[in-house]
């Protein structure tokens, strides 16, 4: 089920929605990096090649848990 979470994304205000076990993943990852959720989807977010942000946060997360990031 997909889950509404409110970021500041380079200064602005959006919402993503994403399933919530992509959302704790997401957390994990800030954490076991020393920053923030925001930083996280802001880099995510600027690598993106024209698609969907919650599908590109997806992939982002499925790569990191395979070890390619």
């Amino acid at each position: 089920m997909l889950e509404k979470h409110s970021i500041t994304l380079m200064g602005h205000k959006t919402s993503i929605s994403i399933e919530r076990e992509f959302w704790e993943e997401l957390q994990h990852i800030a954490k076991s990096q020393n920053k923030s959720i925001n930083e996280i989807i802001a880099s995510v977010d600027i690598s993106k090649n024209n698609t969907n942000l919650s599908s590109s946060i997806r992939i982002f997360i499925l790569q990191y848990l395979k070890g390619l990031i």
